[in-house]
């Protein structure tokens, strides 16, 4: 589609998926009332979830998932070659996720444990950005997915954009959801970057950080509100530590 008689340029967009559950990749074809725009905007040559479509050649590069082999590294390093822009998208790819909780176990025990006498290859789980230069990063898990489409744009056109800054307390108000802790329930609002549009305590659930810390949180006032309200340091840490975003930093 032509503006002012100017082509407008598709980036080629390649997507990839390391140690995750690949739903940040399917909420790139989970919104059907913006994927055809979407798709239009880009060229996609490598999209295993949804694409035959294979090329090495690509502008950008969406990653998602964490690392936890050797030959995950290598791979992550040939595509940060190709690529002038890689962006890691989701929870997995910025902090480790869920799968950063095993770091915290024995690795060789626990894979002796599971596997007997096969063990399987593994490392101890990092984000993309702890392996290779990462230009962007999308957190949440998974994704939202206008937060992508306004990434391409910026990537695209220039567009301006920035994440937000805010905590996901923000969101809550503006969605006039009762405060979780007045109902009891551990909630990282008041520390976790916003951006989802907090679905999570609109439905009942306490926010578990999964994008990482506010830009200036202050983690150590919301410890000390939390031990007021009664919880335990044991129950705060497990809460903070499961997405990981409160361990690893830019």
């Amino acid at each position: 589609m032509k503006y002012l008689r100017i082509e407008p340029r598709r980036p080629k967009v390649g997507i990839f998926d390391f140690t995750s559950c690949e739903g940040c990749e399917l909420q790139l074809v989970n919104h059907e009332e913006s994927l055809a725009d979407f798709l239009a905007c880009v060229e996609i040559v490598n999209f295993r979830e949804a694409s035959a479509a294979r090329d090495d050649t690509y502008d950008i590069a969406l990653v998602e998932g964490s690392i936890s082999r050797a030959d995950e590294v290598e791979r992550l390093k040939s595509i940060r070659a190709k690529a002038k822009t890689l962006v890691a998208f989701g929870s997995c790819a910025c902090f480790g996720g869920v799968n950063r909780l095993k770091n915290a176990c024995d690795l060789v025990a626990a894979n002796r444990e599971v596997y007997g006498a096969h063990p399987k290859e593994t490392l101890p789980v990092r984000a993309v950005k702890e392996i290779v230069p990462v230009d962007l990063e999308i957190p949440g898990c998974p994704v939202n997915k206008p937060e992508v489409e306004r990434i391409v744009q910026h990537l695209m056109m220039d567009l301006p954009f920035q994440l937000p800054v805010y905590p996901v307390c923000v969101e809550c108000k503006q969605r006039f959801t009762t405060c979780l802790y007045e109902r009891g329930e551990l909630c990282l609002g008041a520390i976790s970057r916003a951006g989802c549009d907090a679905p999570c305590p609109a439905g009942g659930l306490g926010c578990w950080g999964c994008r990482g810390p506010a830009l200036d949180a202050n983690v150590e006032a919301f410890r000390s509100m939390v031990r007021e309200r009664g919880f335990s340091q044991r129950e705060l840490d497990e809460r903070m530590s499961f997405f990981g975003g409160f361990e690893v930093r830019s």
